[in-house]
């Protein structure tokens, strides 16, 4: 599977971002993209991702993590609530820096 990435992602990305099953309790970040790097066999987990809102730009923390290793996680994006897998968490890049709003002049 083939997927595109938004070049800022990708700016970011190279940057050294975080994924997501890193970001501490109810801290806010936003959606980067994804890590398209992932093995071959993550294609149907990116594309669900990518279905349930895991879209660039969008603002997501986690609610909670399981006890006592943190796996399955609660993770909000917008405005839904999903139990995520860390390893599933981890395809998830995203910066705690809101994106920049471009305004019509």
């Amino acid at each position: 599977m083939e997927a595109v990435i938004p070049m800022a992602a990708q700016a970011t990305a190279a940057a050294g971002d975080t994924g997501l099953a890193d970001l501490p309790l109810r801290t806010d970040a936003w959606v980067q993209g994804l890590r398209m790097d992932a093995a071959s066999d993550e294609g149907d987990v990116l594309l669900r991702l990518l279905e349930i809102g895991f879209l660039p730009g969008e603002r997501v923390h986690v609610v909670a993590r399981a006890f006592p290793a943190g796996d399955p996680m609660a993770v909000r994006v917008g405005r839904t609530t999903f139990a995520l897998r860390k390893r599933e968490a981890a395809l998830v890049r995203i910066s705690t820096t809101p994106p920049v709003q471009g305004g019509a002049a």
